[in-house]
């Protein structure tokens, strides 16, 4: 494959490679899936996949920014006409991700491998805070900027990366965790008591364990055909994103 791909060769490329990576990942896990193992599964060249991508993270990366696009869309369908509320969207989304965080070790990995790595970390930040954060909490905390928002989102980060890395037990059921988080989380956001248990209360309503398992299905069907070109809307990730990749 030449140097210079075409806008289409570049979508074809990125569409196996995404496929490929989501079903190592799911298998084998983040940390022992290489570059040529996603290379080889995908059927493509591992030079040509190394110089669009750069590193494992950047693939990482893409699967993140296709993760959070699922849970939020699914927060919006689920939420529907109950309420216009941000905040409550915001608790639902959330809640939506420890559940599914919750329903499988290797997801539970991809999960952490995303809060903890570098640039996927970052790359979270930076679009939670620049796109959801601003219009849900600007009230609770008038006269933020942007930067601030970052700041903040690097805290409410950490706290669901801490709850994601700690499985559930018959002593720490999922709706403990799911209620402790949101009152964690909120609190950083300066959101008022009562306001926090209406959120609490709200999420309970749904049955979040079936849809994380049937959103998780259905993102896996999304992936299941790398010719549909699933990701032609993501953003091509560019050569210098990142440092090379490390593992091959």
């Amino acid at each position: 494959m030449s140097n210079y791909l075409s806008e289409q060769e570049k979508r074809a490329l990125q569409s196996k490679v995404f496929h490929a990576a989501a079903k190592l990942f799911l298998e084998k896990g983040y940390s022992r899936s290489t570059t040529r193992q996603i290379a080889k599964c995908a059927g493509v060249n591992v030079s040509a996949m190394n110089r669009h991508f750069g590193s494992k993270e950047n693939i990482l990366c893409g699967l993140v920014r296709f993760v959070l696009s699922g849970q939020m869309q699914t927060a919006r369908k689920i939420i529907g006409e109950k309420t216009d509320d941000m905040l409550l969207f915001y608790a639902v989304e959330t809640a939506l991700q420890l559940y599914m965080a919750e329903s499988g070790e290797s997801i539970r990995e991809l999960y952490l491998a995303a809060y903890s790595q570098p640039h996927s970390s970052a790359m979270i930040y930076e679009a939670v805070s620049e796109v959801l954060l601003p219009k849900v909490f600007a009230e609770y905390i008038p006269g933020k900027q942007k930067e601030d928002f970052y700041r903040l989102e690097i805290a409410s980060g950490g706290v669901i990366r801490g709850y994601i890395a700690v499985p559930c037990s018959p002593g720490f059921t999922i709706e403990q965790k799911t209620a402790q988080f949101l009152e964690a989380s909120l609190r950083i956001y300066h959101v008022p008591e009562d306001k926090i248990q209406e959120a609490i209360g709200f999420v309970k309503q749904f049955d979040l364990q079936t849809i994380a398992r049937n959103t998780i299905v259905s993102m896996l069907h999304s992936l299941e055909d790398p010719a549909a070109g699933v990701f032609a809307k993501q953003q091509i990730i560019q050569e210098n994103d990142t440092p090379k990749e490390e593992t091959v």
